[in-house]
């Protein structure tokens, strides 16, 4: 409580930072690792400094009034590490979000290396290398859950890591990249405050539920229902998502994929080696 932990790849090395929590307006930093200067210097964009949301004020909806009263302070954060976020958003293209998750778990147990840290800290892995998952075998990622969809797409991402980091790639001329991933691209690491993944299974019923109690909705309809609170919409989009708000669910939930049922059911010593 009051404190995270984050392992990454920076370009002067490996690090993890400690952000500390001490009051409502400041946080405490340490890091480790060859790239822990690097990681102190940017850790105020991580925490949202370039974000700024004094004029973000929803006066045209008492729910999201409250939820902003409730959750004060949300910043979109700016990480400056493209392609480590694009790998687990890629892998959650089209597939539930735990399915995601464990297929990053495995990947991270089975191609990564221990994160740098003090002995009684977490024990966190970093990021699998781009260059190692560029050059990954496709058996690797389908012993992970992966199709080969979302596999060559990681591994093309991992094959422009370092161009994208630097801000001389485009992530959009990817293949496989698409206004979801670019959306959620721009909440988790570029912060872009007005991002919105157009695509999402569920956010378009969240959205419409919330704000104008529709149990149902489209794309279009959930861009509607989000103009007026430009240039803010992700930040509308974060704060619906803590709100613990769902609609009414009418059919079964999207299934899993075979492959990840196959994942899942191996011992859980042969998904981590």
């Amino acid at each position: 409580p009051g404190e995270v932990w984050r392992a990454t790849r920076t370009p002067e090395g490996a690090a993890t930072i400690r952000l500390r929590q001490r009051s409502s307006t400041t946080v405490d930093a340490r890091a480790y690792g060859d790239g822990a200067d690097w990681a102190l210097a940017h850790a105020p964009d991580l925490l949202g400094a370039g974000d700024d949301p004094t004029e973000f004020r929803p006066q045209r909806n008492a729910g999201l009034r409250d939820l902003q009263r409730r959750h004060p302070g949300i910043r979109i954060p700016t990480t400056h590490a493209i392609a480590e976020a694009l790998v687990p958003i890629v892998l959650e293209q089209k597939v539930q979000t735990a399915e995601a998750q464990a297929s990053y778990r495995i990947l991270l147990y089975t191609h990564s290396d221990p994160a740098p840290g003090p002995a009684n800290g977490p024990r966190l892995r970093l990021p699998p290398d781009p260059r190692h998952l560029a050059q990954l075998p496709y058996w690797h990622f389908h012993h992970a859950g992966v199709e080969k969809r979302r596999a060559d797409t990681v591994r093309r991402v991992a094959s422009h890591a370092r161009q994208l980091d630097a801000g001389t790639a485009n992530p959009r001329a990817i293949p496989g990249i698409g206004a979801w991933t670019i959306g959620e691209l721009g909440m988790r690491a570029n912060g872009d405050a007005d991002a919105v993944p157009i695509g999402d299974y569920h956010l378009p019923h969240l959205v419409a539920f919330a704000l104008a109690g529709e149990p149902r909705s489209t794309d279009e309809r959930m861009l509607e229902l989000l103009e007026p609170y430009r240039p803010h919409r992700a930040r509308v989009i974060r704060l619906l998502t803590l709100s613990g708000i769902r609609p009414p669910r009418y059919g079964p939930r999207m299934p899993r994929s075979a492959l990840s049922r196959v994942a899942s059911a191996r011992p859980a010593t042969a998904a981590a080696g």
